[in-house]
């Protein structure tokens, strides 16, 4: 391919981008209830992508990352979605859903999370430089399908291991998903591994520096409170539980207070000038009375349409804009991407603050969950785009496309699947909807609120003293299993490392990179494609 073609943005990059979300969007919320799971979708649309254009001709790096940027878009508009709004038919199964009503939040959140990107998109990517590790597995995968040799024979043999060793895990069912340990499980935690080339790949590109702070933070959340603190007497199990959850989300949230002191507040007038002028080019630029319009507009619906009210409204907005900040830093830190439990705590403040009804309450979750579904997504994007200097304007015009498309189609296939299924199945062993369902246990509030306080004090003054505290959060709440395989991955990059001081010939590190992406890609890819298979089996 000749990537020297500066053609990005065309017709047939949103037309492909546009089919494309629609087909991952409706899996993926399948997917999401059924498996309480939701696999990145970036490798799949690349590589899709990738293949579609080449079979097209006279295509290009640029056009290829603008085409999957337009097709990944939905996925995660999905699980805002699908982690949240059932939790209304678990707890309250009378309540009947109303299209109009999920189709407002769908794409209300789906448009903020699109501004809220205008904004960060720089500071997160460029100045911050983050890992963004399923985007860097992402670039490598295109960048070795377009140079071929070794490179390529390495990526796509690990990419294929791990796709049968998943189809043999997740469809064949022949290889069990984890080992956890029953003597851990006594006290309250989850620890163990899970079989996950995946997450070893995550562990492996984050580096051991992370990995090491994540797993410091498993450490303090199950061994430190869970372990100690049930075996010593000093709580019981519930409590225990109780305290780890709420002083892991009170770390999130102060990280994202860091974010906001830290990072945005004091380069503000710059972030909104930039964003906000007219300027030409491939920056992405907004008019500040348009955006503003937009914005009053969401709100409006969001008060009236889904009956939020004006003060609950608002207070969603705001907190989307500090959920995407977080969920940036998440995803780019350690490619987790809690969305959901964004979405609870500003459903919290809300409540807290506000007198929204608790049926309204799930829709303020869902909005931010929504919107940082969709940055934490694009974020990825924008980090290949970033690597091969795509145009950020064309990129974020293919969000756009392709995130209201998704954001249709994903309030249409949830509707789908309860209409089919009906609420009683939401929360039943068909459709679990585990996210939902924790969403469903918050509405009556934190559950240690001072844990909640001392993790936000804690994890504001740390990361403004810049320490990597959202991965430390993430390990005091993440279930342990996935800190420890996370840590395997680190732990081999710990020994690529010295081996590759030692002989600097032998690439080792370089190699370890492409294998690690492979991983990621196996895993991710053959899990969008049974989430596929599922749904048209449902379907049929």
């Amino acid at each position: 391919m000749n990537n020297s073609d500066q053609r990005q943005l065309t017709v047939r990059s949103l037309v492909l981008g546009v089919i494309g979300s629609v087909i991952i969007t409706m899996s993926s919320m399948y997917i999401a209830l059924r498996l309480s799971s939701l696999p990145w979708p970036i490798i799949f649309v690349a590589l899709a992508s990738m293949f579609s254009l080449k079979l097209m001709g006279n295509t290009n790096l640029n056009e290829i990352n603008v085409t999957h940027t337009a097709m990944s878009a939905g996925a995660m508009v999905s699980g805002g979605l699908a982690f949240t709004i059932p939790g209304i038919w678990i707890m309250m199964p009378e309540e009947k859903p109303s299209f109009p009503v999920i189709l407002a939040i769908s794409v209300g959140g789906t448009i903020l999370g699109l501004i809220f990107t205008v904004f960060i998109r720089k500071y997160f990517v460029e100045e911050k430089e983050l890992e963004y590790p399923m985007g860097q597995a992402a670039a490598d995968t295109l960048r070795a399908g377009d140079e071929g040799g070794q490179k390529a024979k390495t990526l796509f043999t690990a990419l294929g291991i791990t796709g049968v060793f998943t189809i043999f895990r997740d469809w064949l069912h022949k290889i069990p998903g984890a080992w956890m340990s029953k003597k851990a499980a006594t006290y309250g935690s989850s620890a163990g591994i899970w079989f996950s080339p995946m997450m070893i790949g995550v562990g492996f590109l984050l580096g051991p520096s992370l990995i090491f702070i994540w797993f410091l933070g498993a450490v303090l959340g199950d061994f430190g409170i869970l372990f100690l603190g049930v075996k010593g007497g000093f709580l019981t199990t519930p409590e225990a539980v109780s305290l780890k959850a709420s002083l892991g989300i009170g770390m999130m949230v102060g990280c994202g207070l860091g974010i906001i002191i830290k990072g945005i507040l004091p380069k503000l007038k710059d972030i909104f000038t930039a964003s906000f002028s007219a300027q030409g080019g491939n920056d992405i630029a907004l008019r500040p009375s348009l955006t503003g319009v937009i914005v009053i507009a969401i709100a409006a619906i969001f008060a009236t349409v889904c009956n939020m009210g004006i003060g609950a409204s608002v207070i969603t907005i705001v907190g989307a804009w500090l959920a995407v900040s977080m969920s940036s830093e998440s995803v780019g830190t350690t490619g987790v991407n809690p969305m959901e439990i964004f979405g609870m705590l500003v459903m919290l403040c809300a409540r807290a603050i506000t007198s929204v009804g608790s049926v309204e309450s799930f829709y303020v979750a869902a909005v931010v969950a929504v919107a940082a579904g969709l940055v934490g997504d694009v974020m990825n994007d924008f980090k290949v785009g970033y690597s091969f200097g795509t145009s950020p304007k064309d990129q974020w015009i293919a969000e756009a496309v392709g995130g209201i498309a998704g954001a249709v189609a994903a309030a249409a296939a949830l509707m789908a699947v309860y209409t089919a299924y009906g609420p009683e199945a939401i929360g039943g062993p068909e459709f679990p909807a585990a996210q939902a369902a924790a969403v469903a246990s918050m509405v009556s509030g934190i559950s240690n609120l001072p844990a909640f306080i001392v993790g936000i004090v804690a994890a504001t003054v740390l990361y403004c003293r810049g320490l990597p505290v959202m991965t430390l959060g993430l390990g005091v709440y993440l279930p342990a299993y996935l800190s420890l395989t996370a840590s395997l991955g680190g732990l081999i990059r710990f020994f690529v490392d010295r081996r590759g001081k030692k002989v600097p010939e032998s690439k080792a590190v370089e190699k370890g990179t492409l294998i690690a992406s492979g991983c990621l890609g196996g895993e991710a890819v053959v899990g969008v494609v049974i989430s596929i298979i599922l749904a048209i089996q449902t379907i049929r």
